[in-house]
Parts: structure tokens; C-alpha cells; sequence
């Protein structure tokens, strides 16, 4: 009787070490891919989706818009998501000040919509403020840095700001903080009496 009790004590740790080998062997069945199963598809540079109408905001701490970019048509795609843009518009929102437009007839922008770059009769729009005449420069190429709130190309731009008109051969660097415009290369062009007070 002694005897038995104990074979049947010591076959206890090996039901249980059976038992464990095999659920450890059907969990492996389950979750191994068949073999008829295709592998995985690598990401390519493929639309997944894309949206007319477009738009999208950022908001500041208060809840009030900071930043709308809008398109006639969007397209997203799955390796980078990066989008193509059809006629986008990017719009600077800040208290106090004239609002500021960047257009383009096509642009991209990263898949957290920190960068916009606009091309193709590229132009940027500031209404004019107080003491402060409207702005517009034209180039073939703006990129928006959203998040400094900053806006350059590196291509040749024509900037007028009120009734002055300057050109600038190697690109325009425009904060929009600190409302200042950097010209680069060779820059000419004509400031008028009236202009020539204001911060940028």
C-alpha cells in the first residue's frame, strides 16, 4: 500500500512536467506562421488612404486655433507617412497679430505635421497690422516649420512688403515670433519712405 502511494506521489512531478511540454508544444503550433501563409508585406511607398477637403488644426493651451493647414485633395502614404498635397494652404493664428497664409499649387507634408513644404507659385500673404504694412513673397519652393513658427526656402523669392519690393537670389528666411525677414545672396530691390519705419 506504502509502495503504491509512492509511485503514484513520485509520477505526479512528471504528469505535470508532461502536461507543461504539451501546451508548450501546441502554443508553438499556434502562433508559428503556416507555411502557406505569405510573409509579411514590407511597407512601400504606396497610398493607403486619402481625404478631399481636407483640413486639420492645431490648437494652443487656451483651445484658440494656432495652425490650420487645408487641401483640395490629400494623399497618405504607408511606408513614411508623408502626404501629398493638392493646393494647400497653411494659416499662422497668433493674438494680436495679422494673420499669415502660405500657398502653394502642390506641397507635402510629415506625418506629424511639423513641416509643410509648398511648391509651384509658392506664396506667403501677411495682412497688414497696426503700423505694420501687408507682406507677400513669392518663390517656387516654402517650407513651414510648424513648431518654430518659421518659414525659408532656399530658392530665389520676391518679397513686397507694403510699396517696397526686394528679390533675393538664394532664399528667405521669415520668423514669424519675431516678425523678422532674412534675404539671402544677392539682394535688390527698392524700400519706400512709407516702409521704412516698420519692424520687418
Amino acid at each position: 500500500m506504502n509502495q503504491q502511494k509512492f509511485r503514484l506521489t513520485s509520477l505526479v512531478p512528471v504528469i505535470c512536467v508532461a502536461v507543461l511540454a504539451g501546451f508548450t508544444w501546441w502554443l508553438i503550433q499556434a502562433v508559428k506562421p503556416r507555411e502557406n501563409e505569405a510573409a509579411p508585406r514590407p511597407l512601400t511607398h504606396t497610398p493607403d488612404y486619402f481625404a478631399d477637403n481636407f483640413s486639420v488644426s492645431e490648437l494652443d493651451q487656451s483651445g484658440s486655433t494656432q495652425y490650420r493647414l487645408t487641401a483640395q485633395h490629400m494623399v497618405h502614404y504607408e511606408d513614411d507617412s508623408n502626404s501629398d498635397l493638392t493646393m494647400p494652404a497653411v494659416r499662422a493664428f497668433q493674438p494680436g497679430k495679422p494673420v499669415v497664409t502660405a500657398t502653394g499649387k502642390r506641397g507635402t507634408v510629415n506625418g506629424d505635421a511639423s513641416i509643410v513644404d509648398l511648391y509651384d507659385n509658392a506664396r506667403i500673404l501677411r495682412a497688414a497690422g497696426p503700423g505694420d504694412p501687408d507682406m507677400q513673397a513669392d518663390s517656387e519652393h516654402f517650407r513651414v516649420l510648424v513648431n518654430d513658427d518659421v518659414i525659408l526656402t532656399e530658392k530665389p523669392v520676391k518679397l513686397r512688403r507694403g510699396q517696397s519690393v526686394m528679390t533675393a537670389t538664394s532664399g528667405m528666411n521669415y520668423n514669424n515670433v519675431t516678425r523678422v525677414i532674412q534675404l539671402f545672396g544677392n539682394v535688390r530691390g527698392a524700400i519706400a519712405p512709407a516702409d521704412s519705419g516698420g519692424s520687418s
